[in-house]
């Protein structure tokens, strides 16, 4: 059968544009037809041919196969080669003889070459040698396109911290590069991504005896993870994603309700803080609510009291010790600095010209550390959790300030919206589901003072 007559039996049996795999006998696997019913697209979609094992050998006319696009890969080997008939041989000086064979790359296209050298030159040692040389042959073309069914969750999450290599921020790189250490902990690494289910994954997340809280964020990750894998043709389906639901947790506005000071509990922690820079730093933290990353990356000129503004622009990693961005486009922002907030600025200026003088710095940081470097976040942190337990009995971090803020203003009859873009939250929702528990003092001082009155006597 010549090659036109094998392309045209084949295409006679796609009446509907799928995806699909020819699979012509043997007997007819020239490469120019293989190269010819390989690339044949239809509505864009592109099939690929396989030769030998799976035809039938007395079949008059192509076979067709109709697989999944993205399961070719596993058939691809067989198509690019070009067959028996293009095997050769040569015969070395020592007596041994060398087989080789030529395939196509299956993403540049190219032709390489694939040898295998054998004692004889006879029908056995050509059966042998072509065996071997398939077998060559697919593992080169797997180590380029590894067929999904062979993926591992190790394989995926290199593939995964490569891309974010490129692609994120340092400090979100460093945390996800943890919490797959942790996914592949918990679900094992050699596990093959298209066999895991969401039973499974549940059972192994719960036998780890992590907390509902840490597991949610595990989950979140996981899906992340697959969701990636499945959008760059590594997982074929992650339909059973959906059926992975968050563990039961301590609903989020219950867990901050002790997570920000009262206004007369800022004020005894404020007293109780004998280091003046740490005293500065919470006082322009609870009055700017900026994040401490955001007050880290201040320069003095971010600091504008011509228009009495604090221009977010930048954010400070702590632990790769650089300027990066913000946390997201709505952080990006102008802070109104209000006369109380204004006053503290000052302070830190003088107290930082102070510092620049003694240590001889030039730097242009708006609150230098003693080193004349940004100040060192663990540093604080210890400090401030110290003295909140010691003062209220509630250990609280830096971002605690940020809630107290929040509170602060609520109670000053400010909206949610208005404290949503001072924050610089993009969702007024999540606002209100973190700081919703304020206004509850609010009802009760309500009510406690419509107890005290006599409407009608």
């Amino acid at each position: 059968m010549s090659p036109a007559a094998v392309i045209n039996t084949a295409l006679s049996h796609f009446i509907l544009p799928v995806n699909g795999c020819v699979n012509v006998p043997s007997r007819c696997s020239t490469i120019e037809t293989a190269n010819a019913l390989r690339r044949c697209t239809f509505s864009g979609q592109i099939y690929c041919i396989i030769f030998g094992a799976v035809a039938q050998e007395n079949a008059s006319s192509p076979a067709v196969i109709f697989v999944p696009k993205n399961q070719l890969i596993a058939a691809w080997p067989q198509s690019n080669r070009k067959g028996d008939d293009d095997m050769w041989v040569e015969e070395l000086s020592n007596g041994k003889f060398k087989y080789r064979e030529v395939y196509e790359h299956p993403v540049t296209g190219k032709k390489c070459k694939v040898s295998v050298a054998l004692d004889g030159n006879n029908k056995k040692s050509q059966k042998l040698a072509y065996e071997l040389l398939a077998k060559k042959i697919q593992e080169k073309i797997e180590a380029v396109l590894k067929p999904v069914e062979k993926i591992t969750l190790s394989d995926l999450v290199e593939a995964y911290r490569a891309d974010q290599k490129i692609n994120v921020r340092k400090s979100t790189y460093q945390r996800n590069f943890h919490a797959c250490n942790t996914l592949m902990r918990i679900l094992g690494k050699d596990s093959l991504v298209e066999r895991l289910t969401a039973g499974y994954v549940k059972k192994q997340f719960l036998l780890s005896g992590e907390k509902a809280g840490k597991l949610n964020g595990y989950l979140r990750r996981y899906k992340a993870l697959m969701r990636w894998g499945y959008k760059n043709d590594l997982i074929l389906d992650i339909a059973y994603l959906d059926k992975l639901e968050a563990f039961n947790d301590t609903p989020h506005r219950v867990k901050i309700q002790d997570k920000y000071l009262e206004g007369s509990e800022l004020k005894a922690v404020l007293a109780d803080m004998g280091e003046k820079q740490w005293e500065l730093l919470t006082r322009f933290l609870a009055l700017s609510g900026l994040r401490f990353a955001e007050f880290c990356a201040l320069d003095k000129k971010d600091v504008d009291f011509s228009l009495m503004q604090i221009h977010i622009r930048k954010g400070y990693d702590s632990v790769n010790k650089e300027i990066t961005y913000t946390k997201n486009c709505f952080s990006e922002r102008d802070v109104h600095i209000q006369p109380e907030l204004a006053e503290v600025c000052r302070e830190i200026n003088a107290f930082t010209l102070r510092r620049r003088l003694r240590i001889g710095s030039k730097s242009k940081i708006f609150f230098i550390s003693s080193g004349g470097g940004r100040i060192n976040y663990y540093s604080y942190n210890k400090y401030f959790k110290a003295h909140t337990l010691k003062v209220t009995g509630k250990e609280l971090t830096p971002h605690a300030l940020r809630h107290t803020h929040a509170s602060l203003l609520f109670e000053q009859g400010l909206s949610i919206d208005e404290v949503a873009r001072r924050l610089g939250h993009g969702d007024s929702e999540i606002t209100r589901a973190i700081y919703i528990h304020v206004t509850k003092k609010l009802e009760e001082k309500d009510a406690a003072r419509l107890d005290g009155i006599q409407l009608i006597g």
